[in-house]
Formats: C-alpha cells, structure tokens, sequence
C-alpha cells in the first residue's frame, strides 16, 4: 500500500512539473509572439504614415529617381524622395554577393564534408567560425582600407560603389551559406553514396548528380539566408558602398542602399516630420523583404519536405 500511494504521490508530482513547464513554454511563446506582432505594427504604422499623413504617392516614392526629402521641387511642390536608388543598390550588392558567394561556399562545404572530411573540417571549421565572429565594423574597415583602394587603382574612380559594397558581402556572407551547406550536406543518408558508388559511379559523379541534387533544397535555404543577411547588413556596406542616393549607373560609382540611408539619417530627422516618415518608410521595406525571405525559406522548406 505504502508503495501504491509513493508512485500515486511521484507521478502527481511529475504531472505538476509538466503543467507548470508547459505553462512556462506557453507564456515564452506568447510574450514572443506579442514583440514580433509589436514590431510589425509599430513599423508598420510609422512607414505608412508617409502615405495617408504626409499625401506622398506610393508610385512616386518607389519609382521616383531622386532622394532629397528636405528639399521640394518648385515645379510640383513635392519633395524629393525617390526611393528606387536605394532599393536598386540594396537588390543589387545582395543579388551580386550571393552569386560570388554561393560557388566558394559550396565548394567549401564540398570539401569539408566529401572530399578531405577529417583534414577539412580540422582546418576550414575554425576559419568559417572566425569569420562569423568577425564585427560588421571590421568588414567595413578592411573594406575602406583594402576594397576600395584596389578597386580605385583598377577601374578608377573614388572605389567607392556597388562593386566594393559586393566584395565586402560576399566575405560576410560566405561563413553563413558555408555551415549551412556543411549541415545539409552532412544530412544526405549515407546510403545513397553508397548505392551510386555501387553501381559504378566516380566520386565527383557521386558527389554532383546524388548528394548536391539531395541536399538543393537545403542549399537553396543557405542562400537565401545569406541573401537577407546581406540585405540587412548595414553598417560595412555605409563604409563602402559611397552613400550617393544615386541611381547605380555601374558598378564602380557611389551609390547607396536601404540602411545605408537609415544608418546616416535616422538621427538627424525630427520625429513626426516628414524626413522621419520616409526614413521609416525605408524601414517598412526592409521588414517587409525579411519577412519575403522567410516564406521563401519556408517555401524551399516544404517542397524539399515533398520531395
């Protein structure tokens, strides 16, 4: 009897556990939940206030090629603030970087997982970390005293531009593509090298039509998380990218990106007025792109999932 009742008495006990965990779990999400629903809302309202408070044009503001909210034209009576140079210059760096990027993270990862996996992951692990340990305020000093210089004295110019903000990316970038692209391929069932080499395939046959077709998906997601990383990055791309809210007539001349404008204006607007506005209104599209790159994430997610 005094057994039946310490077992009744234990599991009482580790049923009080398991609701007070679940309800510690429950109140952790909901507190999650109500930040990012308040971040949302609050840039939200903040960046659409540009358009039903101020009576800017949506089509003016997106399309429009010259940035000057301070400053209105005398013709129209209209500030200038154009955001098109801006998002040019940030689609443009990401997209650049992660075309650079993606071949040198695959093949690192290739390395460090297929070809050489002891030897690999000795030597390129404590790198791909170090890399990722690396301040954003590194990167964009290397990039003022190495990048620009170098490309300065090859194309000419200021070395300022779209090609230095890329070059600096795409070394930001590369650790984060490089350890997911690792993972993925580690997850690749052993098996199925197994059964390619069994029926007379080489290494590189292996490697290139069973285990990267296995792990696209996952690859996919690497960079896609390297894109909104690169999209996000701030304050490295400010150090080189020129800050000319210009349309980016090549690759070689100043331009700007979304939080490159944020970086250098945010603290110089008064709140409420209309400089606030739009450069909350900047903010606006830089949250909407992360949350784009999330469901795309997602999307890769599940169709891998199916396949």
């Amino acid at each position: 009897m005094d057994n039946i009742t310490k077992k009744l008495m234990q599991r009482s006990e580790s049923t009080r556990k398991d609701t007070i965990g679940r309800a510690i779990s429950m109140t952790a999400l909901i507190l999650i939940a109500i930040v990012v629903v308040s971040i949302f809302v609050f840039v939200l309202s903040r960046g659409l206030s540009t358009f039903y408070k101020d009576g800017v044009n949506v089509k003016d503001f997106l399309f429009g090629t010259t940035w000057n909210p301070s400053v209105t034209d005398p013709a129209t009576k209209k500030p200038y603030i154009g955001a098109l140079p801006m998002i040019l210059g940030s689609f443009l760096v990401t997209f650049l970087a992660a075309i650079v990027a993606t071949p040198f993270a695959i093949g690192t990862a290739l390395f460090m997982t297929e070809i050489a996996q002891k030897r690999g992951a000795k030597i390129m692990q404590p790198i791909v970390e170090l890399l990722v340990g690396i301040p954003s305020v590194v990167y964009g000093f290397i990039g003022l005293t190495v990048v620009v210089p170098v490309i300065r004295t090859i194309a000419g110019g200021s070395g300022f531009g779209i090609l230095s903000g890329t070059i600096v990316l795409f070394v930001m970038i590369l650790p984060t593509i490089t350890s997911m692209t690792v993972d993925t391929l580690k997850s690749v069932p052993r098996h199925y090298r197994e059964s390619a080499l069994a029926i007379g395939a080489t290494r590189w046959q292996m490697i290139y039509k069973v285990v990267l077709r296995a792990a696209t998906p996952g690859i996919l997601t690497a960079i896609v998380f390297g894109m909104a990383r690169a999209f996000g990055e701030a304050l490295a791309v400010q150090m080189v990218i020129g800050n000319a809210a210009l349309m980016p007539h090549s690759l070689t001349t100043p331009a700007s990106t979304l939080t490159s404008v944020l970086t250098m204006g945010i603290g110089n607007t008064v709140m409420g007025s209309l400089q606030n506005d739009v450069l909350w209104t900047l903010a606006m599209i830089l949250l909407i792109m992360s949350l784009v790159f999330n469901l795309i994430v997602r999307a890769i997610g599940r169709r891998g999932a199916m396949k």
